[in-house]
């Protein structure tokens, strides 16, 4: 096991993004298309964080154009540019895969204070 975190210890990011479940964030993903490379911003509420170390990913959902979309990320990605957390979310629950079934304002999570 040492050596596995030996190995990967230099693929992980200095600083670690900051983010909970159940959080709006907006997350700044490199899209390379062809030659040139440009940033595109993702929105939307943290649903699920799963495993650790380098394979560590956290999902986000949002609703565009009435179609839920959901994208997971890599924490340690190079692609992932910057994650800006805009909404500090206060749940009860370490995934939230019900919000799926739900739509509107069902669909909101709490803000902490």
């Amino acid at each position: 096991m040492d050596i596995l975190t030996a190995f990967t210890k230099d693929q992980l990011k200095e600083q670690k993004p900051v983010i909970h479940v159940g959080d709006t964030v907006r997350v700044d993903v490199r899209i390379k298309e062809g030659e040139r490379e440009r940033i595109q911003a993702f929105e939307g509420t943290v649903i699920a964080k799963k495993h650790g170390g380098v394979q560590e990913t956290f999902t986000v959902r949002r609703v565009s154009h009435g179609v839920g979309v959901e994208r997971v990320f890599p924490v340690h990605s190079p692609n992932v540019s910057a994650v800006t957390v805009i909404r500090k979310g206060s749940v009860r629950r370490s995934k939230l895969y019900y919000l799926r079934g739900r739509v509107g304002k069902a669909a909101k999570v709490k803000e902490s204070l």
